[in-house]
């Protein structure tokens, strides 16, 4: 099982994004999904996490993920040294920062500058699936894209699409 563990502020749409993830992951024959987030209740801009399980098996398990093989924060504020103890043996961090680093486990992309060229807003959720998706191998443009067809409002297709393909296209996938 692949474990993904998200990490933003309310109405950042990091639950969006692991239920879009779920939704990618799923869709292929024989592949099983688990999204949930963890909040209360907070107010918007409070820290809030969410989870998405990844399995070629049913999943059982519905506990909140201690250890993920990816841990994504939407948000470099949350960010600090206690990130890496969440992580599997292995697993990587994808952050959305300007900010560069010198750590094989991280994935330093400006998911916030990729936001304003091609959504014209703050909104990093749909970029980090991009970065998720060129890292990880778990899913495919087209699985994302499929996911988000399905989940969003037709409206949001073409920029959300746009706005994942460019994060796959800076990662160098």
């Amino acid at each position: 099982m692949t474990e993904i563990l998200w990490h933003g502020r309310g109405g950042q749409g990091a639950f969006t994004a692991a239920r879009l993830l779920g939704d990618a992951y799923s869709h292929k024959n024989g592949a099983y999904s688990l999204s949930f987030p963890s909040f209360g209740p907070e107010r918007r801009g409070a820290p809030i996490r969410a989870f998405t399980k990844l399995a070629d098996t049913p999943i059982g398990n519905r506990s909140e993920i201690k250890k993920a093989d990816y841990s994504i924060y939407l948000d470099d504020t949350l960010l600090d040294t206690a990130a890496f103890d969440e992580l599997k043996n292995g697993g990587r961090l994808l952050v959305n920062t300007s900010k560069k680093y010198d750590d094989p486990r991280i994935v330093a992309v400006d998911a916030g500058r990729i936001a304003r060229e091609v959504l014209g807003l703050p909104i990093t959720n749909t970029i980090l699936l991009g970065i998720f998706a060129a890292v990880s191998g778990e899913v495919s443009l087209d699985d994302v894209a499929y996911a988000i067809k399905r989940n969003m409002p037709k409206k949001l297709h073409d920029k959300n699409i746009a706005a994942l393909s460019a994060a796959f296209r800076e990662v160098g996938a």
